[in-house]
């Protein structure tokens, strides 16, 4: 850099020098003592490799754009790719099964079991890739905000991405807690960018990502995709929680009225506009994707947010497109190459493109992220292609569990070859890839919590209306925000309601600023027949799907679904 005054040049002399930070970078060790003994027994080779732990945020940046092609946005992200997977592997999931977990453990096509024996030899792969790095990332953080169920996090991998990443997802510690951190209760080895062995007993490609309760690790082979470490520590949550703690672990999002002080969960899966509509303006965003319903409260079990960035505008969703900057990641998200700006409209890499910011990015964020209070409402989402489920409905507590074991939602054409006609997907507890014990363990906390606190529960459609995918529209973002608002106004409790046939939900017959014929789908279909036709069908695909469950539950819930 050169400054001139009075036209004599002056150079600064540690930034003309180009290794000047290089030269400090291996400070941010900062490792002591028996953190030092714990990577050598492990078996990290401590003479050869640097070791980077918490790392300033700026000096990921350095290192993501130095060795792994990574760019600045236009607004300050960091824009990284996850390479040939650009999402999560469910089929290469595997659960070690042992003698501590393996008789809580729903065992099936979401747990597969993986022996104790296969898992030492993968963890042995992953630490045997990570000595060959010159650069391994350690990130030490918790996941709870309680500090009653708080976990400590520690993450080892080769790529700043994934430390960055991981910094904003965790809650982050202190300069204080992090010298008092102490051994971690769960670490993950993340050696992404290297396979598995395919000849190893038990694997199934050269993807493996691998939990051991026993041993409280992780390990992760062959899928640079992030998201892959976030779920696992939302595993262990899932395991943790109601075995140790006692407490329920959901996959939900959660806020808090800045007047009243009411707390909302939102249930939905991937699309059904969680993240979206637990943005708010009016209230405070706990978290938007995993917490804990406790006996105190709720508490956010993340640091951070991974909001999907299809189509992101400033306009409809203004609180996310302004947490893009610096310190945020947006991962496999296409850019234009002369300005740095991102397009969220291209999904040329993939349709899901991601960005991960800290949530006190968010304006208005609940910080820290647990409220002492028992939720008010609960809201289960679902984008529902078939265009029949009506916007909103009022849930017995019956209903309640059974559409929370059910967790549907469809997948609509256009997002895979040959996908013609809206896909149900069924995804128990809106959250089957991540659960670990059996759905009825879940669902039965639920429905004792939702009793003793006198719940709401409301099953809110964001998806079509007025004929299915193809000929109906999907519902207005501002109409799902308007009911949101009277669910939490008291209005929708007080309405008046009539009863939707096959289903038997309770919808209103009016609400202000929402049409009649929206409200009820059927009036808003011109093919009565149709509608009829589609309402069953669909009716039967819950039947089906619900078949999986029905020794597990009571009659009363069994009944509570749609009767055909």
């Amino acid at each position: 850099m050169v400054h001139t005054s009075g036209g004599t040049p002056y150079v600064t002399p540690h930034i003309y020098h180009k290794h000047y930070a290089q030269a400090f970078d291996a400070e941010s060790s900062n490792l002591i003592g028996r953190d030092l003994e714990y990577f050598s027994q492990a078996g990290f080779d401590m003479d050869r490799i640097q070791l980077k732990r918490n790392a300033p945020v700026a000096q990921l940046y350095e290192d993501a754009i130095r060795n792994e092609g990574a760019i600045i946005s236009s607004s300050g992200a960091l824009i990284n790719f996850s390479g040939k997977k650009t999402g999560r592997s469910p089929k290469d999931k595997r659960i070690v099964y042992e003698e501590t977990s393996k008789d809580d453990i729903w065992w099936g096509s979401v747990n597969i079991k993986m022996d104790e024996h296969t898992f030492e030899i993968n963890r042995e792969r992953a630490i045997d890739y990570l000595n060959t790095r010159d650069n391994v990332y350690v990130f030490d953080g918790y996941a709870g905000w309680d500090p009653k169920y708080r976990i400590k996090v520690r993450v080892i991998c080769a790529r700043a991405y994934h430390a960055l990443f991981m910094n904003n997802m965790l809650i982050r510690p202190t300069e204080e807690e992090l010298l008092e951190f102490g051994e971690p209760d769960f670490i993950i080895y993340n050696a992404g960018q290297f396979p598995a062995n395919r000849f190893t007993k038990g694997m199934s490609s050269t993807t493996s990502v691998e939990i051991n309760f026993k041993r409280m690790e992780m390990v992760i082979l062959g899928t640079e995709y992030a998201g892959e470490m976030k779920k696992g520590v939302f595993s262990v949550m899932h395991y943790l929680q109601p075995v140790k703690f006692g407490q329920l672990s959901l996959h939900s999002s959660a806020n808090v009225g800045i007047e009243k002080g009411d707390v909302t969960l939102f249930f939905g899966l991937s699309g059904t506009g969680k993240t979206t509509l637990s943005t708010d303006p009016h209230r405070k965003l706990i978290g938007d994707d995993e917490h804990v319903w406790s006996d105190d409260g709720v508490f956010n079990i993340e640091g951070g947010c991974y909001a999907k960035c299809i189509n992101l505008s400033a306009e409809k969703e203004p609180e996310i497109f302004n947490a893009i900057r610096f310190g945020s990641i947006l991962e496999n998200v296409v850019y234009n190459p002369l300005s740095r700006h991102p397009d969220y409209d291209d999904v040329s890499i993939t349709e899901n493109t991601r960005c991960a910011y800290p949530i006190e990015y968010i304006p208005g964020a609940q910080i820290p992220c647990l409220v002492n209070r028992q939720p008010s409402n609960i809201v289960m989402l679902t984008c529902d292609a078939f265009g029949v489920l009506p916007p909103v409905a009022k849930l017995t507590p019956e209903q309640a569990s059974y559409h929370f074991l059910a967790g549907y939602t469809s997948k609509t054409p256009g997002t895979e070859d040959g996908v013609l006609e809206p896909i149900p997907t069924f995804s128990t507890c809106y959250s089957a890839p991540f659960i670990v014990l059996h759905p009825g363990r879940y669902a039965e906390m639920l429905a004792e919590r939702m009793a003793k606190n006198d719940v709401n529960c409301w099953l809110i459609n964001t998806g079509w209306t007025g004929g299915k995918y193809g000929t109906g529209k999907r519902c207005p973002l501002k109409v799902t925000r308007r009911i949101v608002d009277a669910v939490h106004s008291g209005e929708l409790a007080k309405a008046e309601y009539e009863n939707f046939d096959v289903f038997n939900l309770q919808v209103p017959t009016s609400l202000e600023g929402v049409p009649r014929e929206l409200l009820n789908p059927k009036l808003a279909w011109q093919d009565k027949e149709a509608f009829e036709r589609e309402v069953r069908k669909l009716g039967g695909m819950f039947k089906k799907a619900f078949a999986l469950y029905e020794q597990d539950v009571e009659e009363k819930v069994r009944l509570a679904g749609p009767q055909i």
